[in-house]
Parts: structure tokens; sequence; C-alpha cells
């Protein structure tokens, strides 16, 4: 069995592979390639725009890939969602696609923009939205660069995940169009596949688990008997954390999985609350 994989090039490209590389698929690729390699005899891998995966997953062209929702959503694409990934380019957050005006400009939403010009990549979805708002506007393809055609047009729908690129080119959000995540989405046919369809749903939950991952590290400690509950009541835990006693007696090995950004704060309270080898180890995944 072969399962055709897409994997998206451009900006998500560097943030999925590493993603891979956590969940158990190292990807090695050339510059110059469309086609990277991993060590998974079972897994075919093929770099495609994002805006062009679903309709690709959709057609066959590949049996699952991984792209926005909001591709999917503007190809109108009929695909399998098997689920979402929340990762981006810079941030584990969901990204929106705002429609924008330049700073100077009067227009305060997106019914003032009857009879005006609207240049974005996202036609489809934009042409809903207004008519969702009861406007009617042209709406123009760009072909990119769509923040320096804001002297051009009257607005704009683009993607941001932090804002800033959009006031660093003097543009102010007026509302935001669409939310949009990550997902993994499959070819229909080898959706009913049941080898295919393992090997996808494996993919997903070993993603799933490298972004659970991401931002948590595992703590080992020794603790004395008499000092186990002090040290319970500082660790935090996916439940409780493991305790396990030491060969002899009065001595525990304790371990939780914890926030990497609370490590620094409760090292030290560890310490003085009797905890002893103390050791901080990264995660790769995390399957609940």
């Amino acid at each position: 069995m072969k399962l055709v994989l897409g994997l998206p090039k451009g900006s998500l490209q560097e943030a999925t592979f590493a993603l891979l590389g956590k969940a158990g698929f190292p990807i090695s690729c050339s510059s110059r390639s469309y086609f990277p390699s991993t060590d998974d005899p079972e897994l075919d891998l093929v770099l495609f725009r994002a805006q062009e995966m679903a309709r690709y997953v959709q057609d066959g062209v590949l049996d699952a890939g991984l792209t926005g929702r909001d591709w999917v959503v503007e190809n109108d694409a009929d695909v399998v969602e098997v689920g979402e990934l929340i990762y981006a380019k810079q941030r584990m957050t969901p990204v929106r696609w705002v429609l924008a005006v330049p700073e100077a400009s009067g227009v305060q939403n997106a019914k003032e923009l009857d009879g005006k010009l609207i240049a974005t990549e996202l036609v489809n979805t934009t042409r809903k939205y207004l008519a969702s708002q009861g406007v009617e506007a042209r709406v123009e393809f760009s072909w990119g660069a769509t923040e320096a055609k804001a002297g051009l047009v009257d607005a704009i729908v683009e993607l941001t995940e932090t804002g800033s690129s959009l006031r660093a080119n003097k543009l102010r959000i007026i509302d935001t169009v669409m939310e949009s995540v990550t997902v993994l989405v499959a070819n229909k046919a080898a959706w009913q596949d049941a080898e295919k369809r393992a090997k996808i749903e494996s993919i997903h939950m070993l993603l799933q688990g490298a972004i659970a991952a991401r931002e948590k590290v595992l703590l080992k400690l020794n603790v004395a008997e008499e000092n186990v509950e002090a040290v319970k009541a500082i660790v935090p835990a996916l439940r409780q954390p493991t305790l396990s006693p030491l060969a002899g007696t009065g001595w525990y090995a304790l371990e939780t999985v914890v926030d990497e950004s609370v490590v620094r704060r409760i090292i030290p309270d560890l310490k003085r609350a009797g905890a002893e080898g103390i050791i901080e180890l990264p995660l790769n995944k995390i399957i609940p």
C-alpha cells in the first residue's frame, strides 16, 4: 500500500516539515524538488500550493493532503475533512482573512463598500461574505502582494496571523471574513479503502500528538516520602503525576508533563519543597 500525501509548498512548508519530523516522519527535500522523501515506505510525498491542494485531493491525484480550510471552502472541494491541525507559519493559532482599508479611508464597515473595488486571492469566499452583508462590490483577483494594492483599490481581503504586516502597510482591519486552520483532507475513494484510511488516521493522530507536545516538557524528580504531598501540590499534570517507589524505602520517583513556560517558575519551588535530581526533557508527541 502506498499513500500519496500532499504537503503545502510556500509559507507553511517549513512549519509542516518540522511538525512531521516531530510526529516521526523526518523529511528531506532539496530546494528545487517537489517530491520530499521520508523513511516511511508507505508514503509518497508531493509538494503543492495550499491553494490547489483540496482540488487535487478531490480529483484523486492525491490520497490526502494538508491545506487550509479556507482553500477547501474557496474551491468548494468535495473531500473528507479528517481533522484540524492548529498550527501556522508563526503561531499555534487560527489565521484570519480580514477585510482591510487604508488607514486614511473613511470606510468603517463592509456596507460602505457597495459599488467599490476589492482585491483578494480569496475571491469566491469574499463574494459570499459580501452577499451575506447585502453588499454589491467588484471583487478582483490578486496575484499576490495584496497589501501593496491598497492605494489602487478601495479595500482588500488578506490573510493575517498577527496583523503586523497590515499595520506596516498602513491598513486598518474593519471585519473578519473567515477564520481558518490547517486541516488534513482525504480523497473520498481513498477514505473508503481500509488500509489507506487507517494510514491517514494514524498520520492525523501522530500530528495531533506532535502539536500537543510542542510547548510541553517531561519533568522527572526524586522526592522523600515526607515531602511527596508538598511536591505534588506544586506540579501541574495532565491528570495526576506518576509516582513510583524507588528501590529501598522512603523515596519516590515522580514524573509529570508540564507547560514549558511554567518550568522556570516551579523548579525552584520544587527544590525548596524537597525535590532532588530534577530533570527536564523535551517531548515529541503526547497522545491522549
